[in-house]
């Protein structure tokens, strides 16, 4: 029988280390000096006569708009980075809601940016506006690099718009969009060696070069280099697969130096699964219990061809992890009384967080499903929750008989959660509508805190 921990929770100190907060605010403010610093550049090597000459001034425009839009650019990337020092205080669920939020940005200002750099050659000029824009496509070197750049950009925004990202799997949308990094390898030379801002500005140049080198640095050292040095320390293997419920699987995972990976209840890792077909591919699933040295667990739910082909793999298989990540952890938490609330197999981060937080925080698990048999870890959970002394919610029914984003339904079901820090997980709707749910019973932003599934 393979070990996993089931009750009870682990022996922990009260104080927590808490994440250090100024380090966004510094990220914030760098990155805001850094994007006054590009658009003042071209502005600072403009003079008087040639803003108003023919064209001067759309020129200007156009150079000020691609030096924000590719500045903004390597935000996104930067973003998306895993760099450790932001996904432990922000997580990386919202470093990523950040880069969608910005996304569009860069890619209006880079239009913008081709729109009136066309604009001013052709005024200068006395030309048509589409003779400029054959003129420039003939005379600079690296633009058609840079046209055929901006046209994959704006393909992978477009299938990054949820109502068509939610038609693609995982899988699909993941490939498409790694193509993001060879758009802006094509963007580079047009950048540094036709930029107007940077030719001739030897400084300018150089700075501009090391900006984009640290960038894609940063990139190969955290989500290259890093997860394969953690993954050979720990070689991890399966060596268990559980059948939870109808469609749910537990994976049980061994590996070397399990006590010393420094994960907490709720985290999540990016997983690979080193077979034909899935070794490329890292998918974000949550533990489901604290590391059992020399053991871990994961429970996922075969919910399309790749999940299901997961639950299919062998003992002996090999497996790569990056992460851990998320802030969806007891660090996060102000209060002694929580709610924890789930649905479907979202309840298994929080079987984890449960396990890793003191023994005395006041605890309610409120645990929804369609069934009884999809009441995911039921019995671990029960019994943690018995250990505590806390209060086990187990709603069994179709979704419109358990209103848990009503908020009186909810306060039904925990009365006292005004007081209470909620932890919700599951379904984006589900996690959302609760939330606002909480929120109208008095429950404050600061203490709602959600993870869920959707991509």
């Amino acid at each position: 029988m393979v070990p996993t921990r089931a009750v009870g929770p682990p022996s922990r100190a009260v104080e927590r280390r808490r994440p250090r907060r100024g380090v966004a605010d510094a990220v914030l403010v760098a990155g805001a000096v850094g994007l006054g610093a590009s658009m003042a550049l071209p502005i600072s090597q403009a003079s008087i006569k040639a803003v108003t000459a023919a064209g001067g001034l759309a020129t200007l425009a156009g150079d000020v708009t691609a030096m924000a839009g590719t500045y903004l650019l390597l935000i996104m990337v930067l973003l998306a980075a895993r760099i450790p020092a932001l996904e432990r205080v922000m997580g990386q669920d919202r470093l990523i809601r950040l880069h969608r939020r910005l996304s569009s940005a860069p890619l209006l200002l880079l239009s913008a940016h081709a729109v009136l750099t066309t604009l001013g050659y052709a005024q200068a000029g006395h030309i048509g506006f589409w003779s400029g824009a054959g003129s420039l496509i003939m005379t600079m070197t690296w633009i058609f690099a840079a046209v055929v750049s901006y046209v994959m950009m704006m393909a992978i925004a477009g299938v990054s718009i949820r109502a068509v990202r939610r038609r693609l799997s995982y899988d699909t949308w993941w490939v498409i969009h790694l193509y993001t990094y060879l758009a802006l390898a094509f963007s580079v030379p047009h950048q540094i060696i036709d930029g107007k801002s940077l030719v001739g500005h030897p400084l300018a140049q150089s700075l501009w070069t090391l900006l984009w080198l640290a960038t894609a640095g940063v990139v190969v050292v955290y989500r290259l280099m890093l997860p394969i040095a953690r993954s050979l320390y720990h070689r991890l293997e399966i060596v268990h697969v559980n059948v939870e419920g109808p469609g749910v699987y537990s994976l049980v995972v061994r590996g070397r130096h399990l006590d010393r990976l420094a994960v907490a209840g709720g985290q999540y890792f990016g997983w690979r699964f080193l077979v034909r077909g899935m070794w490329w591919h890292a998918h974000p699933f949550s533990l489901s219990a604290m590391p059992q040295p020399p053991y871990m667990r994961v429970t996922i739910k075969a919910a399309g061809d790749t999940t299901a082909a997961i639950t299919r793999l062998r003992p002996g298989t090999k497996v790569a992890v990056e992460g851990p990540y998320g802030v969806f952890t007891d660090e996060a938490r102000t209060r002694l009384k929580v709610a924890l609330i789930g649905a479907g197999v979202g309840v298994t981060p929080l079987r984890a967080l449960l396990e890793d937080m003191p023994s005395g925080v006041d605890v309610v698990v409120v645990q929804r499903a369609s069934t009884r048999e999809d009441l995911v870890h039921n019995g671990e959970l029960a019994s943690m929750v018995a250990g505590r002394r806390g209060r086990m919610v187990e709603l069994v029914g179709r979704r419109f008989e358990h209103r848990l984003d009503d908020p009186a339904y909810l306060h039904h079901v925990v009365p006292d959660i005004a007081t209470r820090e909620v932890f919700l997980c599951g379904p984006a709707g589900f996690s959302s509508g609760v939330a606002r749910a909480a929120g109208a019973l008095g429950v404050g932003p600061e203490a709602i805190h959600a993870e869920s599934f959707e991509f």
